[in-house]
């Protein structure tokens, strides 16, 4: 891995033979890869560095790794950085448009500390997705932002309110496919939406990714219990330099739909 300064000028066509090496910029949300990377890295050199670290990990209690089988940690096939996970950026404040920006990165990159991921440990790719989408909708993102000042850390994630109804809720069970539906964008992530049961590149059409996005928030709102007036002050109060009164509208078409027909 090249080290000597940071690249933000790098883009994709120079990392045809190495991974990129991601930081917050490289992705947004709905948008796993934005083309602009921190630097580039040996993918061998990566998986031989990254797995001799896991290994030493996971004799430490405060990391994560102590809590994955010896079984998966033994094999460097299962090393996060081969496959799909949710990565968030780490530099966030309230007076940001979004504060809490996750996506759902493609497997063979590398990751910097600003650009922290979540490691699985249980559950399965529907799960995910599930996380994914409650992450990246605007009733979350509204609750992180009554803490949030400076950094997105693990402790304040850890600290947010996640429903969770369980499988085979329907309205969960909604915000699965959304979020997988917009999360696999392309055949990067084939293998985790075959895993979900969702499409690859389905929800790309802009009309169609933005309605799925204020169908996803109304799937959440309705989760975590609000009503309309909760919406209208998440809508109204989210940002002092943008206007969410066009998103309001949609998301309370699909809100009422979805209240209307339980």
């Amino acid at each position: 891995m090249t080290t000597a300064q940071p690249r933000p000028e790098a883009t994709s066509s120079e990392m045809s033979e190495v991974w990129p090496v991601y930081k917050g910029s490289s992705f947004n949300l709905w948008q796993p890869d934005t083309g602009t990377y921190y630097d580039s890295a040996d993918p061998e050199a990566m998986v031989d560095h990254l797995q001799e670290k896991r290994l030493a990990q996971r004799s430490k209690p405060t990391s994560a790794f102590a809590e994955q089988e010896n079984t998966t940690t033994d094999d460097p096939g299962t090393l996060p950085c081969l496959h799909a996970r949710i990565a968030f950026r780490d530099v966030a404040r309230a007076t940001d448009t979004r504060s809490l920006i996750a996506a759902l990165v493609p497997g063979n990159r590398v990751l910097v500390h600003k650009a922290p991921y979540l490691l699985q440990l249980a559950g399965n790719g529907a799960d995910e997705a599930y996380v994914l989408g409650v992450l990246s909708s605007m009733p979350c993102d509204w609750q992180a932002r009554r803490k949030v000042e400076l950094v997105m850390s693990f402790a304040l994630l850890n600290g947010l309110a996640i429903p969770d109804p369980g499988e085979g809720h329907h309205v969960r069970d909604r915000v699965v496919e959304i979020s997988g539906r917009l999360a696999a964008v392309d055949e990067r992530f084939a293998d985790w939406a075959s895993e979900i049961g969702v499409p690859v590149g389905s929800a790309n059409d802009e009309a169609t990714k933005q309605d799925l996005i204020c169908e996803l928030d109304a799937c959440v709102a309705l989760l975590y219990g609000l009503d309309e007036d909760d919406l209208a002050v998440i809508y109204e109060t989210f940002s002092e330099t943008r206007d969410y009164t066009e998103r309001h509208a949609a998301v309370l078409v699909h809100f009422r739909r979805l209240r209307d027909s339980r």
